[in-house]
């Protein structure tokens, strides 16, 4: 994802950009329901549910799982996977992620 869509995401959300979020935004724009495209994931309409609601959080081995079934770099999904995981336990960091 470009820097430029990734801006845009965030305004639209108004503030940053989570896994949940990139899924939702993601499965709107393919016009795919929950449950279909919880069925491309491999998991439940729920736990897609819960994702996109970000009641559930995403491992970064899932998360560059996800990011191969729809055809994205596992990058910036792994790295908002451990973003979510930051700020959930309320620590302010911000996370880099490059491929060796």
């Amino acid at each position: 994802m470009s820097i430029k869509a990734k801006n845009f995401l965030e305004k639209l959300n108004k503030g940053p950009l989570s896994l949940g979020q990139l899924i939702n935004s993601i499965r709107l724009g393919e016009e795919c329901s929950q449950v279909n495209f919880a069925d491309i994931l491999g998991i439940s309409k729920s736990h897609l549910c819960d994702i996109e609601k970000g009641r559930k959080t995403v491992s970064p081995q899932k998360a560059a799982e996800y990011a191969t079934i729809l055809g994205y770099s596992p990058e910036q999904f792994i790295r908002l996977a451990i973003q979510d995981d930051l700020a959930k336990a309320g620590l302010r960091y911000k996370v880099d992620i490059r491929a060796s």
